[in-house]
């Protein structure tokens, strides 16, 4: 029997400062509101958002939360990348919104572009262009 995965449905957020990340994600990377909740019993927005292709953000804040581990290297989640079509655009998009990121790098084994920037608390995001051709995957 194999396992019947098709994708990954979501990635869960939390944030320290909701109203900074939540205008990060719906106005710089311009992710569409789904549905927000405020759960009183715990103090705590849940922000479900929609993204390109299909994936949901799920957009968290909690009554001071743990700082993230610094480290890249971490144990855990390293990193979320987002496809783009074209890097230089993102990268721009990013500048014009206040948003610094690194320089661009070369995937040593894809030989596709990237470059990283960080979410308002701190959460490394990757911008990952797309391959103009896809190799069946």
């Amino acid at each position: 029997m194999s396992l019947p995965l098709d994708g990954i449905h979501h990635v869960a957020l939390i944030t320290a400062d909701y109203p900074a990340a939540k205008a990060f994600y719906t106005k710089v990377l311009q992710a569409r509101v789904i549905e927000e909740t405020y759960r009183e019993a715990r103090d705590s927005y849940k922000l479900d958002l929609a993204l390109p292709g299909g994936a949901q953000l799920e957009l968290f804040s909690f009554p001071n939360p743990p700082a993230r581990v610094n480290g890249p290297e971490a144990c855990g989640l390293r990193h979320l990348a987002f496809s783009v079509t074209d890097l230089d655009t993102a990268i721009e998009h990013l500048t014009t919104h206040g948003v610094a990121s690194e320089p661009v790098r070369i995937d040593e084994l894809t030989g596709q572009r990237f470059t990283f920037f960080k979410d308002p608390d701190g959460t490394p995001l990757e911008f990952y262009e797309r391959p103009t051709e896809t190799n069946g995957f």
